[in-house]
């Protein structure tokens, strides 16, 4: 099948995460990967703890796993937590956790904050976080509870999708669309490109 997207990998990448969002994000760019998420359990933030530094560890501690047994392949993952204040949320654990991330969220200025690590065939590590800013609209509890009914919520971080359903929460953003997505394709392809793993062309 004929690629679409502007660039092309010249050694395999395998995606150390099952998101559908990071997934597309990367197909989008015409590369070609293997999926294969870490099994291991993503403990919780330290105390006091940086939500940049939480986001890395995270990242890092899937990635390494995985690159493990992948030798030879470029593997990347990625960690992502929206953060309120000091607040870090994760997905929520219930219809009622989503509806205090979103009655919090509701017309504030939160943080997006992504950690990617990238692992290359060489055993060379680099990671990197990246934070976006993100303004949200005030919304009803009837609001919240009736997108929360559509399911959407359930498996994101901070109860809410951008790219979804939940576009209508947001009222501006400054940075990396992609990174509140769940990827910041432009630095992360920076990184890519300046090692050769990736290269223009369609080809």
């Amino acid at each position: 099948m004929k690629r679409t997207g502007p660039f092309t990998n010249r050694s395999p990448i395998v995606l150390a995460s099952g998101s559908p969002r990071r997934r597309e994000l990367l197909s989008d760019l015409g590369l070609t990967f293997d999926v294969h998420p870490s099994p291991l359990e993503e403990p919780s933030p330290k105390p006091d703890e940086r939500p940049a530094d939480y986001v890395l560890r995270m990242a890092e501690l899937k990635t390494l796993d995985v690159a493990a047994k992948f030798r030879g392949a470029t593997v990347i993952g990625a960690d992502t937590a929206v953060v309120l204040g000091n607040r870090i949320m994760g997905k929520p654990h219930s219809k009622l956790d989503a509806l205090d991330m979103l009655e919090a969220l509701s017309g504030e200025t939160h943080q997006v904050v992504t950690g990617f690590c990238v692992v290359l065939p060489d055993g060379a590590i680099f990671s990197e976080a990246v934070s976006t800013d993100v303004d949200m609209r005030v919304s009803t509890e009837g609001e919240l509870m009736s997108y929360i009914e559509t399911g959407e919520p359930m498996d994101k971080a901070g109860a809410y999708a951008i790219q979804g359903v939940g576009t209508f929460l947001v009222t501006a953003i400054r940075g990396s669309y992609t990174n509140v997505v769940g990827l910041p394709m432009a630095r992360l392809l920076e990184m890519l490109l300046k090692y050769g793993i990736v290269t223009p062309g369609n080809v």
